[in-house]
């Protein structure tokens, strides 16, 4: 879902969302109107997203699946999605209403190589922040900010909203890592383990397909490892992996043109016929079927 496709599907309703949204190659934003995801909603999800998307649950709630874990959003929540995120919306309210802006690849990020505040630097692929009202005001008083000046002139000073994207994302890194240290006091060993277990998944799935890959990554043994995520989440770990693999295969038939071969040897399987089976027994269809 990236600049492309996102223009494609915006630009003919763009009369009736114009003064909600605004996109060019090197930003987007959407500012309180449903009708936008309701547009991105007939695409058919999961999706998976190329690029930094930072917004604030202003009202309402949503159902969505981020990267296999399923998460409840309402008003006062923070969210970042970011490279290579799968996402998966289930249900938007009616009153839902987001203020937030997409930074394409074309947009000059404020940071040098190796400076980029560590929330975003890959390691973590999603997170959901539920925050007080302060820092939901500061989060909008700096997406307010953006919106007036790319609204401003065709041209817009992009050293200006360049800082502004910076300091958003300070804000954004803070919360997390306050947050992130909260729950690192009261979570379980095991649980630590399912959910870097989860996130190397969700990253190397399509590369890697067996167990032993994500213990020697993590430095377990593979019995252990299997024991924890089954004990932790009640599944599996091959399920888990099964899991992430078919959503990938899914946006891949159902989001590009390649073929049921291509695919297969991008997700480095044996040959066709073996993802072929594969793909029926898990989800009771052919590709081409599912395509």
């Amino acid at each position: 879902m990236d600049v492309t496709r996102m223009r494609d599907i915006l630009i003919p309703h763009l009369s009736q969302i114009r003064e909600h949204a605004f996109l060019n190659s090197e930003i987007g934003m959407v500012r309180g109107d449903h009708t936008v995801f309701s547009l991105l909603m007939r695409q058919r999800p999961p999706f998976t997203i190329n690029d930094h998307r930072l917004g604030i649950i202003m009202s309402g709630e949503a159902e969505i699946n981020f990267n296999l874990q399923d998460r409840h959003l309402k008003s006062g929540t923070l969210v970042y999605i970011g490279p290579g995120t799968i996402i998966y919306p289930k249900r938007l309210s009616a009153d839902l209403r987001i203020f937030g802006i997409a930074l394409f690849s074309n947009f000059p990020m404020p940071f040098a190589q190796g400076q980029m505040p560590s929330a975003f630097n890959g390691q973590v692929r999603d997170f959901q922040l539920p925050v007080s009202e302060e820092a939901i005001s500061t989060a909008q008083h700096i997406l307010d900010t953006i919106w007036q000046m790319v609204h401003a002139a065709d041209d817009y000073h992009r050293p200006t909203v360049t800082a502004l994207v910076a300091a958003l994302m300070h804000h954004y890194d803070q919360l997390f890592h306050q947050q992130a240290n909260q729950l690192t006091n009261s979570r379980s060993r095991e649980q630590t383990i399912f959910d870097r277990f989860l996130q190397l998944v969700t990253q190397h799935c399509a590369e890697h397909h067996q167990i032993g890959y994500y213990a020697e990554r993590m430095c377990l043994t593979e019995r252990y490892l299997s024991t924890v995520i089954r004990q932790t989440s009640g599944t599996t770990a091959k399920d888990w992996i099964d899991r992430a693999l078919i959503t990938r295969i899914k946006i891949e038939l159902r989001h590009t043109d390649k073929s049921a071969a291509q695919i297969a040897e991008e997700m480095h399987f044996a040959n066709p016929s073996f993802f072929s089976k594969y793909f029926r027994r898990l989800t009771g269809m052919t590709p081409g079927e599912y395509k």
